[in-house]
């Protein structure tokens, strides 16, 4: 096609709009690896693809989504979803997703230790129309997971275990057995057992509780519930997280050698340990099953090493006395995302350390309030069990500070 002068002025301008974006491609460093496809690893994939990233997840369970979300089974695993949590998921295409399957929004939140020195939180004390949502963890990953295509995320399913890392002033590059993938920034979503955080050179700090934690999820003959509730007795909290009916799941703190002898009963033996060791429920139950595991408390000293960031459960392990444990890594998610928005190079040190100034305080102080809210319930001390009685009646009554707790809750918000 021969060119005329007009048209030979605006191919070269076409050309030099493509060569321009060519090279801004070029100059922008924004290919990113994350290391674990849960729940946190899945949302911090799409927040950074919604933002412009080439982005990778190397996972070593690959699911597929389309079976989990048409899957009649239930997870054991359920969250306690907060607003700001509901909010992201919004953002992320993935809530629309969740509300055409199961879920449970709940609007009441009660904590008690004897019968009239409850603490009960209203969604109505602050104009809202409920707190959270009660979400099976398989059904959150699964809807995060369904947005990859539209987000052009590859998943790369890796077996072989991380063998080493190397880094330098330009990229990071992974190694698995003979594989290796290099990006600009790699993040690790690997979990509190985090092998990338442990080849990374990062240390934590922590311990294991006396404690453990045993799950049973029930069918309820009853009808939706709507609070969620938490009873605390001197071996350990005992607690109740209406699921979509007619499911719910019970929580359940205690020596951890007494739980794993219970691990080995039948539904029907442990149906009868709820019925000796819970408060009432709201109906008859169907014990479906039942899981034990230990309590941690773990926190990264730092939470970036060169190109690698932490976030999650790699970054932090809290109690989950309150359920909180998800939506602190949904928070970190948030404040990554925002440091590294519209940078030529996210992985450049100084957009992770603001991003670590900007979480660790954050999960520091939540983890140090649901310890102690853990050891101060936990005992028979005399003392103790009298403030514990006129903290939670004075609570109660406090509107302004039971309402700022509240809101902090829902939001992760101090404001």
């Amino acid at each position: 096609m021969k060119l005329t002068r007009t048209n030979k002025q605006k191919y070269d301008t076409i050309k030099r709009t493509e060569n321009s974006q060519i090279s801004d491609v070029k100059m922008m460093k924004n290919k990113v690896i994350v290391v674990g496809g849960g729940m946190v690893g899945a949302a911090t994939a799409v927040q950074l693809a919604k933002q412009g990233c080439q982005v990778r997840v190397i996972e070593q369970r690959v699911i597929n989504a389309a079976d989990v979300l048409a899957s009649d089974k239930v997870d054991i695993r359920v969250s306690a979803i907060n607003r700001f949590s509901e909010n992201l998921l919004d953002e992320l295409g993935a809530m629309a997703t969740l509300r055409a399957h199961r879920h449970a929004p709940y609007r009441q939140l009660e904590a008690f230790e004897r019968t009239g020195d409850n603490l009960l939180f209203d969604c109505l004390d602050i104009n809202t129309t409920h707190l959270g949502h009660l979400i099976e963890n398989n059904l959150i990953q699964a809807s995060l997971w369904q947005q990859f295509a539209a987000h052009d995320i590859e998943v790369l399913e890796i077996s072989h275990p991380l063998s080493a890392i190397e880094q330098d002033d330009q990229q990071v590059t992974l190694h698995y057995a003979e594989q290796q993938f290099c990006a600009d920034l790699v993040v690790a979503a690997d979990g509190g057992q985090s092998m990338l955080r442990q080849k990374a050179g990062i240390g934590v700090t922590g311990w294991q509780y006396g404690q453990h934690c045993m799950g049973v999820l029930i069918k309820l003959d009853a009808p939706q519930q709507v609070k969620t509730w938490q009873q605390f007795k001197p071996t350990g909290p005992v607690a109740f997280l209406p699921m979509q009916a007619p499911y719910a799941n019970l929580i359940w703190y205690d020596d951890g050698s007494k739980l794993q002898s219970l691990k080995k009963l039948t539904p029907t033996e442990i149906k009868q340990q709820v019925l000796d060791n819970f408060p009432p429920l709201a109906g008859d139950f169907e014990v479906i099953e039942h899981a034990v595991f230990p309590l941690a408390r773990q926190h990264a000293n730092r939470y970036s090493q060169g190109r690698i960031v932490l976030v999650g459960d790699a970054a932090h392990t809290i109690n989950p006395l309150a359920g909180q444990g998800v939506n602190l890594g949904f928070q970190d998610v948030v404040a990554l995302a925002d440091k590294l928005s519209n940078v030529d190079d996210i992985g450049a040190a100084q957009h992770l350390k603001q991003y670590e100034h900007t979480r660790r305080k954050a999960n520091l102080l939540m983890m140090s309030m649901m310890d102690a809210c853990y050891f101060g319930f936990s005992n028979q001390v005399t003392p103790l069990q009298w403030a514990r009685s006129r903290f939670l009646k004075m609570a109660n009554t406090t509107g302004p500070v039971k309402n700022w707790v509240l809101k902090y809750a829902i939001s992760g918000e101090l404001g």
